[in-house]
């Protein structure tokens, strides 16, 4: 499929639909997902995060391989380390009757930059139509010249001062992201509470700004996207909505666990999977360990992989982090299509 060159950038309005998949790092965002959205008229996502350059390369090529359409790839921008070994030992000894439970040994508790300049020089090389950035902002050069290559620019933030930050850096569009969104949590702070003003009120706070800006956390409904457009917002992006789409990635548990009626009543924010806030179903890997867990990206994300893993294949809920919206009641199985259009306003 052709690639995007300058002169023919995207634009949100030009979206049959103003629908954005989010992208879902961790294996929910697969390349067919990704590809389906965009065919149905949305703006499907591939998720950079935790994989190789090598391997966002080959997603990226994959969804051209389905669609002609726009679609977009997100990376996370690298921070500095917050956390110490000492730190991280003393949690680690908190996980380790969880890790014997599953006869698994933890992981490495690294810091590392997620192949980040591989990335940027993939992104670069392939010019996707959209590219959005989570956690932080690349340098302004690196949004320069993503945008010289085609690409529409998109920053993830959670306050004012995190949008005109985003503003100075050139973006092209905000994601506006609410604490009702599931999963990680988008603000610049790697060792603090993100904002908690809900997400119609961080629309307000920013109504004032001339850019396009998306309204992430919570949209799980037709109505949920027409409150939002009608509170300034040019599109939404909705991840939970999309956690049973046939064409997603989701693991098997955590569909089950979206589903189930009884089991899993509420969600909460943990930093207890992965060093950073994150939005999930509250289970009980969650309540033992959210008073103790510290902050420390990425390195209790990598302590934690093989425990999760182990509790994934085991099929146990309790002990894997099963990120999710406060709306996940509504989440539907079925194509990513339909759960599209139900999107819809």
């Amino acid at each position: 499929m052709a690639t995007q060159h300058k002169g023919t950038r995207f634009r949100l309005g030009s979206l049959a639909l103003p629908v954005i998949q989010a992208p879902m790092a961790g294996g929910p965002s697969t390349p067919g997902l990704a590809a389906a959205v965009s065919e149905a008229g949305g703006l499907g996502f591939v998720a950079g995060g935790y994989k190789t350059a090598a391997a966002m390369r080959a997603e990226i090529e994959a969804v051209r391989g389905h669609t002609d359409k726009p679609f977009g790839v997100n990376l996370f921008v690298p921070q500095p380390s917050v956390t110490s070994p000492e730190v991280l030992q003393e949690y680690a000894a908190s996980l380790a009757p969880d890790a014997e439970r599953f006869g698994v040994s933890l992981g490495d508790p690294k810091h590392d930059d997620d192949d980040w300049d591989q990335k940027l020089k993939a992104l670069l090389e392939l010019a996707p139509a959209v590219v959005s950035f989570t956690f932080d902002l690349p340098e302004p050069s690196v949004v320069e010249a993503l945008q010289q290559r085609g690409a529409y620019v998109i920053a993830t933030v959670t306050d004012r001062d995190e949008a005109l930050q985003a503003l100075a850096a050139g973006a092209d569009a905000l994601c506006v992201q609410g604490p009702e969104a599931g999963g990680h949590r988008g603000t610049f702070k790697a060792d603090a509470p993100p904002p908690l003003v809900p997400l119609h009120g961080i629309l307000g706070e920013l109504s004032d700004l001339e850019v396009p800006l998306i309204a992430a956390g919570g949209i799980a409904t037709a109505e949920h996207t027409r409150a939002a457009l009608a509170v300034g917002a040019a599109a939404v992006q909705a991840g939970t909505a999309f956690l049973r789409a046939n064409e997603a990635g989701t693991k098997a548990v955590h569909r089950a666990a979206l589903a189930s009626s009884d089991r899993f009543t509420t969600t909460a924010v943990t930093r207890a999977f992965s060093g950073r806030n994150a939005r999930g179903l509250y289970n009980e890997f969650m309540r033992r360990h959210d008073g103790d867990a510290p902050y420390g990206y990425p390195e209790i994300h990598h302590l934690t992989t093989p425990l999760r893993a182990a509790a994934a294949a085991a099929g146990e809920p309790d002990w894997l982090n099963l990120w999710a919206g406060i709306n996940y009641r509504n989440c539907m199985e079925g194509s990513a299509a339909s759960i599209l259009a139900s999107l819809a306003p």
